[in-house]
């Protein structure tokens, strides 16, 4: 099978990683890529937010699969445009991806199918902003309605922070502050047929112990010891299969990747976001954790015929991820800084430990900085402890000028907590 896959950062690389152990994969295609990914794929030129030109290459390599991986393709219609030539595509219509594409139509979709959110008011003015803000109290949670690369969300005691939030969006959902861990469960689907993954938790705030500001995510873990073995199961049941069905009613019919963002509240499982692709850094461990071939399951999501997908298989190990990002970061980050060590991982604590690329890219015979989040150590073992330790014993050997990472991820679920 010939795939193509369309992005270039750490959740492309884990995608590419796997697709490229799956020995019914015979071509692997990735565009644009970055400099880690070229070490097991193919790089392709192509403007991804172009849905004709993600066609047409998928066309010229004779592509048997697309994976479109990151949100703002599918939001542009990408994956239709790919359909519309004839090749299977796993990722969702424009009209499904506005799941994630925007906070209101979620809520809305949520409220139709009886799923369990915080309740939220969507605003567009000043005076409905400090009336939700009212209505809620603090903390405030405000969220841009559209897409803002995992930085949209402010959580915050300070109400002129919040207010100043809103003000720099056109649309905002102004919601109650759920308590309580909170779990990442991605679910494949092709629009009838619901396949869902391992849980994971990632770690949204920038510093230790979730200090600073929201970021794409800087680490995370699986699978989850304190969660309720029976949590999967409770949230197919409410939360993934009702909304695959509430979309498929509407004639929007979801088909790839439904990322369920929950918080294990005192009230039960409520949903904080839906996301329409695989999650970075989530699916760094998860996938590392998967044992059946990823290619002909994502196949069959693509071709409608999941049903007919025999049940996933999974390691036993645990999996850690740990973000390294550039200076600044989430702010303006400071890029095209060499980045060193990368060899002595590959040559000291592969394959238990191994690096996948975000923002880098190859400047002659050097790997450059090239983005906030840079790269993604990636861990297993055979408990989140050795697999934590794999982890952070691979991060000390990179070294980029000013990099900054989170030394405590996973840290209390290693140790019971």
């Amino acid at each position: 099978m010939k795939v193509l896959v369309i992005g270039g950062g750490a959740r492309e690389h884990a995608l590419c990683r796997s697709l490229s152990l799956d020995p019914d994969v015979t071509a692997l295609y990735c565009a644009p890529g970055n400099a880690g990914i070229a070490e097991v794929a193919e790089l392709r030129e192509v403007d991804a937010l172009d849905g004709d030109a993600v066609a047409a290459l998928a066309t010229e390599l004779g592509a048997e699969l697309v994976v479109v991986g990151p949100e703002a393709p599918l939001v542009a219609g990408v994956a239709d445009a790919v359909r519309a030539a004839g090749v299977p595509v796993f990722g969702p219509s424009r009209e499904a991806a506005l799941l994630e594409g925007s906070k209101a139509f979620a809520k809305d979709v949520m409220a139709a199918a009886g799923v369990p959110t915080a309740r939220s008011y969507v605003c567009t003015t000043p005076e409905e902003v400090d009336d939700a803000l009212d209505a809620f109290g603090a903390p405030y949670v405000v969220k841009d309605d559209g897409l803002a690369a995992g930085k949209g969300v402010v959580v915050t005691e300070d109400r002129e922070a919040a207010r100043e939030h809103a003000r720099g969006c056109d649309r905002v959902v102004i919601e109650e502050y759920l308590d309580g861990p909170e779990v990442s469960l991605f679910a494949i689907t092709d629009g009838v047929t619901v396949l869902p993954l391992q849980p994971a938790q990632d770690f949204k705030r920038a510093l230790d112990g979730d200090e600073g500001p929201n970021t794409g995510g800087m680490g995370a873990y699986s699978p989850l010891p304190w969660a309720d073995p029976k949590l999967v199961d409770e949230v197919m049941a409410t939360v993934l299969q009702p909304t695959v069905d509430e979309l498929r009613h509407r004639g929007t019919p979801f088909s790839g990747l439904l990322y369920a963002g929950l918080a294990i509240t005192g009230r039960g499982v409520r949903v904080i976001e839906f996301n329409a692709r695989f999650g970075d850094p989530e699916t760094q461990v998860v996938l590392a954790r998967l044992r059946t071939p990823l290619a002909g399951v994502l196949l069959n999501a693509a071709n409608g015929t999941l049903d007919l997908q025999a049940p996933l298989n999974w390691h036993d190990d645990a999996a850690v991820t740990v973000v390294v990002a550039s200076a600044n970061y989430p702010g303006t980050p400071r890029t095209g800084d060499p980045i060193e060590g990368l060899d002595e991982v590959a040559a000291e604590d592969g394959p238990e430990a191994y690096v996948l690329h975000a923002g880098t890219r190859r400047e002659g015979d050097r790997v450059v900085s090239a983005g906030g989040r840079v790269l993604s150590v990636t861990a297993t073992g055979s408990d989140l402890a050795q697999a934590r330790e794999r982890a952070y014993k691979a991060v000390g050997r990179i070294r980029l000028a000013g990099s900054q990472h989170r030394t405590d991820i996973a840290a209390k679920a290693a140790e019971g907590r």
